[in-house]
């Protein structure tokens, strides 16, 4: 029973320290759409984005384009010559591929200069959080905006104006008066948003149907 007593002590002393400690939040979506910065690296990307997208999508047409003519002319050509266009068409068709990778792949192109124009600013971001809560001795700083649902928010702990006024000089923020806050109905409701702004575009070239054409015989 004293053991059950001592370890129940514990606990609530346990949740007390936690409860004592300050916390604050930030939405990081809010933060970012007040930084015209960061605006136009998004539009740079999507700019670079839609034209690897036209490269890929060409490549796939000028396959598709070899295998029609091979389908054309395969009736009357020996099969030696026919192994050789299967085998030509299969090699541009894996090019391909790898250019697809290259460009929109992990460490490819696009993530390279995601990193180059995006990171810069997602680190002054963080730096501020860090040294707002440094000096304003937060335990936790959640992410509205993040995968963390959080069903109610009070304004007052909201900490996303303050770092914006932080890296205003640096990054050339809009004024506090000129921000306009959306509604905030709880969840995850800007996380699709957001996942699409940090995340690839799609890479062109998988609904083309190449790949199962130049694999049949």
């Amino acid at each position: 029973m004293k053991r059950k007593i001592a370890v129940l002590l514990v606990f609530i002393l346990g949740w007390s320290a936690l409860l004592a400690q300050k916390y604050a939040y930030v939405d990081t979506e809010y933060i970012l759409d007040n930084i015209p910065e960061y605006k136009d690296a998004q539009n740079q990307l999507d700019e670079l984005a839609q034209e690897f997208q036209s490269e890929i999508e060409e490549k796939f047409a000028e396959i598709d384009l070899m295998y029609k003519n091979f389908q054309a002319e395969a009736v009357l050509m020996p099969d030696d010559i026919k192994e050789k266009r299967e085998t030509e068409i299969k090699e541009a068709e894996g090019k391909v591929k790898e250019l697809q990778n290259k460009r929109f792949g992990v460490g490819g192109d696009l993530f390279d200069k995601r990193e180059e124009l995006v990171r810069p600013i997602q680190e002054k971001i963080f730096n501020a959080i860090e040294e707002i809560s440094t000096e304003k001795n937060y335990a936790f700083v959640f992410d509205k905006a993040g995968s963390l649902a959080i069903l109610y928010s009070n304004s007052k702990y909201d900490i996303s104006d303050d770092v914006l006024d932080m890296v205003g000089a640096e990054l050339g923020t809009v004024r506090r008066e000129d921000r306009v806050k959306k509604e905030y109905k709880g969840g995850n409701s800007s996380g699709s948003r957001n996942n699409r702004s940090n995340s690839s575009p799609a890479p062109p070239g998988s609904t083309s149907g190449s790949v199962k054409k130049s694999e049949r015989k």
